[in-house]
């Protein structure tokens, strides 16, 4: 089959399947794949595809209620990590990556490298967890003696500073801040080493945790980050501070939190509220 069977298909997918634009993407992403990898065939720039509609949709946002209710059926490291997430806006993986070097106690900040657009960017420690990390920290560095002691303690190093900086990779300051509780065998290398902790296991935890708490809402550990964006513009600060400290590209991007300000549709007052005001 050729360019225009596969443009058939895609279109099939979003006009008869009814597919989401991820969905659509993804296959059209693995059939030129296989056409230029597997097939040795290329196929010419598809523009006669119809696509499929993204849908434009507003982030679940969580409460302060809502917050502590999740938090507070949370514990040990998973706590620790939610907590970040929403006092700092970080994504799960930029948390999960954070070096130990990425944190500074005294200026109270987090440098988060490498994050989405291969962009760093500095975010804020909040006060409140900044002994509870350094505890997590002195626990974890122990760890890392441990592993020194057995013959391992070496850590995947980026951008190929393995290989520049030999010994990098043992150092206590590349080491991850939330480390695996159990040693691997890295796949690419077979080197035996203390990768971070999996975003799964965050992920089930909060779940368990928004059931517990009786919450209505489809909050994930990516809804802290909702929350946190939503409550600085509520609390008053301006929206390009918050546009920087969530590393968002655009100010457009950051947009979509002023619509979950809204109370109510678009902000207004419903004129039956009007109406029956001394109460229903």
């Amino acid at each position: 089959m050729g360019a225009s069977e596969v443009e058939q298909f895609l279109t099939h997918l979003a006009v008869n399947g009814k597919v989401a634009a991820s969905t659509q993407n993804q296959a059209k992403a693995a059939l030129l794949f296989l056409y230029r990898e597997v097939l040795a065939i290329e196929l010419p720039w598809l523009d006669n595809v119809e696509q499929a509609k993204a849908p434009k949709r507003l982030p679940v946002v969580l409460n302060r209620d809502e917050i502590q209710a999740i938090l507070s059926r949370l514990s040990g490291t998973n706590r620790l990590i939610a907590s970040l997430l929403y006092g700092t806006g970080m994504r799960i993986m930029e948390c999960l990556r954070l070096r130990v070097q990425d944190v500074d106690f005294t200026r109270r900040e987090i440098l988060i490298r490498d994050g989405k657009g291969a962009k760093d960017r500095v975010t804020m420690l909040p006060g409140l967890l900044a002994p509870v990390l350094q505890a997590h920290l002195d626990k974890t560095q122990g760890l890392h003696k441990e592993d020194l002691a057995q013959g391992f303690g070496a850590v995947y190093l980026p951008f190929a500073l393995e290989r520049k900086y030999p010994n990098a990779a043992r150092d206590w300051i590349w080491q991850y801040v939330f480390p695996a509780a159990k040693l691997s065998t890295d796949p690419r290398s077979g080197v035996v080493r203390r990768h971070h902790i999996q975003e799964q296991s965050i992920q089930r935890a909060v779940k368990q945790a928004v059931r517990a708490a009786g919450l209505s809402k489809a909050a994930t550990p990516h809804t802290f980050r909702h929350s946190f964006a939503t409550h600085l513009l509520e609390s008053g600060y301006d929206i390009r501070t918050v546009q920087e400290l969530l590393g968002h590209a655009d100010v457009s991007t950051t947009m979509i939190y002023t619509h979950v300000l809204n109370k109510g549709g678009k902000g207004v007052t419903s004129p039956l509220d009007q109406v029956f005001s001394g109460g229903y």
